[in-house]
């Protein structure tokens, strides 16, 4: 536990870097207000005790030099607005070095967060495809926004607070201990105990900003999925099931931040009475040795005005305690997303893929007790078409994945034009390969915006084109706005079968060597899907193209088909060849003809 606090102690120092200056600059200018801030309390003893009353002036040089400077204490006893006018100024001068203070941390603090929040979005962009499988969305949002946002509040308030406390510290203690030792004894009796008290409680209370934080991530992650499950929710009527998996977690939120709230409750109340109490002492002790001749009533005034400058950084150690144990928390949050591997993008990047294919005796497991694919072997000609037709669970997207490496395979190996595909970089093969997903995902844009997609570039006649092959250029051109028609959040306001062409458009305009299509004509009428086919058969040998369905309506149009069956491959061969051969293909191929013909 002590080894990982110094670990997010050295995060959040590294989360500091090139900012730290600035952070010095403010501590700097917040020790200047606070050392101007104790000449007030000196000024006004020197006006109760020698200016109104007639004790021996017992001041610091600057205020004596002030009152030398206007005429001596009978002048000043006359004009008492001129004390006024000293005491503004140093108000003034103290409330420039707080604005700096304020201004220089806020900026230093504002500017990490933002460093934060990029760093957290780079890195989620280049961890691997394993990490997204073990992770909640909701909660890696509560990461990036929340817990940076906690990080960014301590930055900006408790570390330049610490420098306030400390020379509070340094300096009201000796203050008090010239004006009157015994006095100083006094207002320090509980200031032990008060600091106990505030390690103590930050040492208990520290596990449960954890749970609340935790407990918020889970209620952010429940949320997120209903909202990005709505059309489900509706569609199963689940909305009350929804609504009690959302009060479940709510609840233990709740439940677990208002434990957290009565703790903080606590200790401010119980720090609240022990601070309440050193006052009450030392206005009691100073007002019966005021009235004794021991001390005078201007020190009675400073040191009750000093006694709350001693006091406040000492309280203030437990709400600073308190935060730093919530940005620890959250630090440690944020240093779990950063300290997750990211994938490896070394290896060959000069290279253009032509579209030749071969697998090797290929074996894959996510995880090292269950094999997903075994013994994997084919080959893809350029240009050439190919159907992975097998039932559901035996590995076909699992397959297909492999050759973006969005996964790296376990044994054997994959050839891309005889080059081996774990020594190419994986940035390099994804801008040669082209996926559309069954459940393609879309933007929060316009079409035209999620076809483009991330080309720079594109000419308007590919553009039409590529939407026309993927049978979609009519219908977007019968809506009001046509290619400037908002989609929604994951393209919400369009049917399945519009959203799986307008993702075949997206692939095709880029005109990648290899295409890939996963099951993605499942939504698809069977007349819209042989205009596709029809389509994609007049670019036939322009790309090395693998298709996984589980409808046979394709399989003219292929040159090979490739049977998967338990994670291996059960038969190759064409479609004639293969309906011939008993078998799962001529099992499902006689279903599905039989069933049409009814």
């Amino acid at each position: 536990m002590a080894e990982q606090k110094t670990r997010n102690l050295q995060t959040l120092w590294q989360v500091m870097k090139g900012k730290r200056l600035l952070y010095f600059a403010a501590i700097i200018s917040i020790g200047l207000a606070t050392f101007f801030s104790f000449f007030a309390p000196l000024v006004v003893r020197t006006i109760i005790d020698s200016i109104i009353g007639n004790q021996k002036m017992d001041a610091p040089k600057y205020i004596e030099m002030f009152v030398s400077w206007v005429g001596g204490t009978t002048v000043l006893r006359h004009n008492l607005w001129m004390a006024s006018i000293f005491l503004v100024c140093i108000a003034f001068v103290r409330g420039i070095f707080d604005y700096l203070r304020g201004r220089w941390s806020a900026s230093a603090s504002e500017s990490i967060a933002k460093n934060l929040r990029e760093k957290l979005y780079q890195h989620l962009q280049r961890v691997p495809e394993k990490f997204y499988s073990k992770q909640k969305t909701g909660d890696l949002v509560q990461r990036c926004t929340s817990d940076v946002e906690t990080v960014r509040t301590f930055l900006a308030v408790q570390i330049v607070e610490v420098g306030r406390s400390l020379m509070m510290l340094f300096l009201v203690i000796p203050i008090m201990l010239s004006m009157d030792v015994a006095m100083t004894f006094v207002a320090m009796t509980l200031v032990p105990f008060i600091i106990i008290f505030a390690v103590f409680y930050f040492l208990r209370v520290k596990k449960f900003f954890k749970e609340s934080d935790e407990a918020e991530g889970a209620m952010s992650a429940v949320l997120q999925e209903n909202l990005t499950g709505a059309r489900v929710v509706r569609a199963f009527a689940r909305q009350d099931f929804e609504m009690e998996k959302f009060d479940e977690k709510n609840q233990q939120y709740r439940d677990k931040t208002f434990r957290l709230i009565k703790l903080l409750g606590g200790y401010w109340g119980f720090s609240d009475l022990l601070i309440y109490s050193q006052t009450g002492l030392v206005l009691i002790l100073g007002t019966i040795w005021t009235i004794e001749g021991k001390i005078t009533l201007g020190t009675l005034v400073a040191f009750f005005t000093y006694e709350e400058f001693l006091l406040w950084p000492v309280r203030q150690a437990g709400r600073t305690l308190t935060e730093m144990g919530k940005a620890l928390v959250s630090i440690g949050r944020i240093k779990e997303i950063l300290d997750a591997p990211i994938e490896d993008n070394s290896g060959k990047t000069n290279f253009k893929i032509h579209g030749q294919i071969e697998f090797r005796n290929v074996g894959f497991s996510y995880e090292s007790n269950k094999e997903i694919l075994k013994n994997i072997t084919f080959s893809i000609a350029p240009g050439e078409t190919i159907m992975i037709f097998g039932p559901t669970g035996s590995g076909k997207s699992t397959l297909v994945n492999l050759l973006p490496r969005l996964w790296d395979y376990d044994s054997g190996s994959i050839l891309l034009d005889g080059m081996k595909l774990n020594t190419l970089s994986r940035k390099a093969v994804r801008e040669q390969i082209g996926i559309v997903l069954q459940e393609p995902f879309l933007y929060s844009k316009t079409l035209r915006e999620n076809i483009i997609a991330n080309i720079k570039s594109v000419d308007e006649q590919q553009f039409h084109d590529a939407s026309r092959i993927a049978s979609v250029h009519d219908e977007i051109l019968s809506f009001e706005k046509g290619y400037e028609t908002f989609v929604g959040e994951r393209g919400v306001t369009l049917s399945g079968g519009q959203r799986q062409r307008v993702a075949i458009a997206r692939t095709i305009l880029q005109n990648p060597p290899v295409l890939i299509f996963d099951d993605s004509l499942s939504a698809l009428d069977t007349e819209t899907e042989k205009r596709i086919q029809d389509a994609m058969q007049k670019r036939k040998g322009k790309a090395t193209t693998i298709v996984i369905s589980h409808r046979l309506t394709s399989t003219k149009f292929v040159d090979k088909i490739i049977v998967l069956e338990n994670g291996g491959i059960s038969a190759i061969g064409t479609h004639d060849e293969l309906i011939k051969s008993s078998g799962l293909y001529q099992n499902i191929f006689e279903l599905q003809t039989a069933k049409t013909n009814e």
